[in-house]
């Protein structure tokens, strides 16, 4: 039998039908989360072709792009925008059956959070959603990628999507990752090396052992931006962790059910002499705690380095784009990173807003307070996880330490909603996305892990955390 790469088999195991020799194959979706910001036009076509939707209880709807994340919060939208597509989200959830989590639903939260405290997403599974991160689920051994307002509405009526299939990319990442360092560390030396179209036209496999050694938390943070890559998908091989992890979850099997599932999943990985169409090495001995000082979350580099010379750039093309990045940024070459002074410092997203990304920058913010000249927002990644947080008492560190501690949401991260930066202002973000405007016009943006975060937001400018933790203190290696 021919070997195959975990992604072949989840496609080959979802594939109604093959559509031609290029590829494209009609493929069977398990399950979709979906937001009111990229999913109310698909329900008007639905509507306008008089169509039902097939399979209701395989979609959730949940609202996080566009509600405030204040901390006293009600069911009102403060945008007349985001009003209308909220209420008509509502009246879609209800018209058609679906399960909707709304703003004062005690599980509401992020949708790549939710999902999985839900136990929504299962191993094996096929996921397609109306946001990019959606990549998010391969940490779980599933295939999920993001997908366009009219393949959304292709989905709500058949169950099915139109699929051109990717080429595979095995990421090997060795050795084990050096004290201080994250997850985001991993990805953010991934997209410095291949830069953000390097796995255009891939699905990207995680192996080696530092991806065995990361929590779930941290593999999920790595695979939500392998898109920032390029990757249309991002898989981890289902381990004992996963297990652990989603076991006991609302919608997970239980008793005989789960002892059948567990017996499937454990077959979910590639073939030992599978074949992949490029492979990239990562050594972890070569990391160091790493920041953006770009437009791009591939341009990027270590905190003790510093602003990149266009100058020594031999790419005419690549050039150009630091010319325009540092343009933008107001940054002079070689300006040391750690120079780099602040006004903001946001942690949450999808990427880092769940509990073990609170945990490592409450032990950086523990004792200390924030530069006066910063303004310092920790949004959590659902309702469960700021409960979980209070619970642990971590929000008090979090206030004692000046930082304003919000309701769940995706806030920040883009200029969606009332969290929005002001034209020069900029910020040290846990977030995914530093394009230009992206948490505002005119705003900048310098992508970091949590505990990062946090200690710039107590230096006032970009900082290494290593010199705000005792040496092998845990960091939370998420």
């Amino acid at each position: 039998m021919l070997a195959k790469t975990l992604y072949e088999k989840l496609i080959e195991t979802h594939t109604v039908r093959e559509l031609d020799k290029e590829g494209h194959v009609l493929l069977y979706i398990d399950r979709s989360i979906l937001n009111e910001y990229t999913s109310p036009q698909a329900f008007s076509g639905i509507r306008e072709h008089h169509r039902t939707v097939r399979h209701p209880e395989a979609f959730l709807l949940n609202i996080d792009h566009v509600n405030p994340t204040r901390p006293d919060r009600d069911a009102s939208m403060t945008d007349p925008g985001g009003q209308l597509q909220v209420d008509y989200f509502r009246r879609n959830a209800r018209d058609f059956g679906i399960e909707l989590f709304d703003v004062m639903d005690p599980r509401q939260g992020i949708e790549h959070v939710v999902a999985h405290e839900q136990g929504l997403i299962m191993p094996g599974m096929v996921i397609a959603a109306g946001d990019s991160h959606t990549t998010t689920y391969g940490a779980f051994g599933a295939l999920g990628f993001g997908i366009g307002t009219s393949e959304i509405e292709h989905l709500l009526a058949t169950q099915t999507l139109i699929y051109r299939r990717l080429k595979n990319m095995k990421v090997m990442v060795s050795n084990t990752l050096p004290w201080a360092c994250s997850a985001k560390d991993i990805i953010l030396q991934l997209l410095e090396k291949t830069g953000a179209s390097g796995a255009t036209g891939y699905a990207i496999e995680f192996q080696g052992e530092a991806i065995r050694s990361l929590s779930m938390e941290g593999r999920m943070t790595l695979c939500n931006m392998a898109v920032e890559a390029g990757a249309r998908g991002a898989i981890i091989a289902p381990d004992r962790k996963v297990f652990d992890y989603i076991q006991g979850k609302p919608q997970i099997p239980n008793g005989e059910l789960w002892d059948q599932a567990l017996a499937r999943w454990s077959t979910l990985y590639s073939d030992p002499d599978a074949v992949f169409d490029k492979t990239v090495e990562i050594d972890c001995r070569e990391i160091e705690p790493k920041v953006t000082w770009g437009i791009s979350p591939d341009q990027t580099g270590s905190i003790g380095g510093s602003v990149p010379f266009p100058g020594k750039e031999p790419d005419p093309l690549k050039q150009q784009a630091i010319k325009k990045a540092l343009q933008y940024m107001e940054l002079a070459p070689g300006t040391p990173f750690r120079d780099i002074r602040i006004s903001h410092a946001f942690i949450g997203s999808c990427t880092n807003g769940r509990i073990e990304d609170l945990r490592a920058a409450a032990r950086v913010l523990a004792g200390r307070k924030i530069a006066p000249h910063v303004r310092g927002i920790i949004v959590p990644g659902s309702t469960q996880v700021r409960k979980q947080a209070e619970n642990e008492g971590l929000a008090r560190i979090f206030i004692d330490a000046g930082f304003e501690w919000r309701q769940s949401g995706c806030s920040m991260c883009l200029a969606m909603n009332e969290d929005v930066l002001l034209p020069g202002e900029r910020c040290a973000s846990s977030t995914n996305r530093n394009f230009p405007g992206r948490q505002g016009a005119g705003a900048r943006t310098h992508l970091m892990s949590p505990a990062m975060v946090a200690a710039a937001a107590v230096a006032g400018h970009l900082e290494d955390v290593r010199l705000l933790l005792d040496s092998g203190e845990e960091n939370g290696r998420v």
